[in-house]
């Protein structure tokens, strides 16, 4: 398949793949994103016409994202790790943050040649904060952690944002054990915010089935306890693990949507 590359504001660089679907551009493109190929766009809706409410999933997992950053600065989080941030789009965290608190400090961690290549969007900040990006796996601890530690104070409270990306990590040992060893490495009064697709809904289990077939990277889909596992150990905030649409909402929401998430202290 040839690619159209009318829908992006540049050349592809070398390293990336644009016959081949791919996650991020995928979910850009469910999020009225400019930044994906005809071939994103192909299976974009192949999986929105079998899973028609993807797309509202899409961005109501975004808007719980924002009104997370909004809860976690009012409480007085001034630094904050978002791991698995995929490409900019509206509302990145530096911009949520800031806006409230422009002192803020935000690391983004991704992989991603294509959203490296983008980084330079998330990287600008207010004067009075600052912005990173960390090329990093999201398994490679040590690696977040030391580059971070550049831009974060580790004696103060830190956020990690999961937002939806856990999936990407099909063995759930592996995923509770990446989870765990982030978690572990973040100063006492810091949190979690995580949140994830679960197998509750017959449509969205079949539609990540064609996903996975499609040749983008899979998205597995868990149970609903084992999201909750997740956030062992910690305290967790109100509401707890809901629904996204569920956690303090600031409109009546929509229909319900098979993805769960929630915040949670460490003590």
């Amino acid at each position: 398949m040839t690619a159209d590359l009318s829908g992006v504001t540049q050349e592809p660089p070398d390293d990336i793949d644009v016959t081949v679907p791919h996650s991020a551009r995928i979910w850009n493109y469910w999020l009225g994103g400019k930044d994906n190929y005809e071939v994103d766009r192909v299976v974009g809706d192949q999986v929105a016409q079998m899973n028609p409410r993807i797309r509202v999933q899409a961005r109501v997992s975004r808007a719980f994202l924002t009104r997370v950053i909004g809860y976690l600065v009012g409480e007085g989080v001034r630094q904050f790790l978002d791991v698995g941030t995929g490409l900019p789009t509206v509302d990145n965290t530096h911009e949520v943050a800031q806006r409230i608190a422009p002192e803020c400090r935000i690391v983004y961690v991704d992989n991603d040649p294509l959203v490296l290549v983008h980084a330079r969007a998330l990287l600008t900040s207010s004067l009075e904060g600052a912005s990173d990006y960390v090329d990093a796996d999201l398994h490679d601890t040590a690696r977040i952690m030391s580059e971070a530690a550049r831009t974060l104070d580790f004696t103060k409270p830190i956020a990690l944002i999961l937002n939806g990306i856990m999936g990407h990590v099909e063995d759930d040992d592996e995923a509770h054990s990446c989870v765990r060893r982030l978690v572990d490495a973040l100063p006492s009064g810091s949190y979690l915010a995580l949140s994830d697709g679960t197998d509750t809904n017959p449509a969205s289990v079949r539609s990540m089935a064609l996903y996975k077939n499609s040749g983008a990277i899979p998205y597995h889909l868990r149970s609903p306890a084992q999201v909750v596992a997740f956030f062992d150990g910690l305290d967790l905030i109100e509401p707890g693990i809901v629904a996204l649409e569920d956690w303090r909402p600031d409109a009546l929401p929509p229909a319900r949507l098979p993805a769960i998430g929630g915040v949670g202290r460490k003590p």
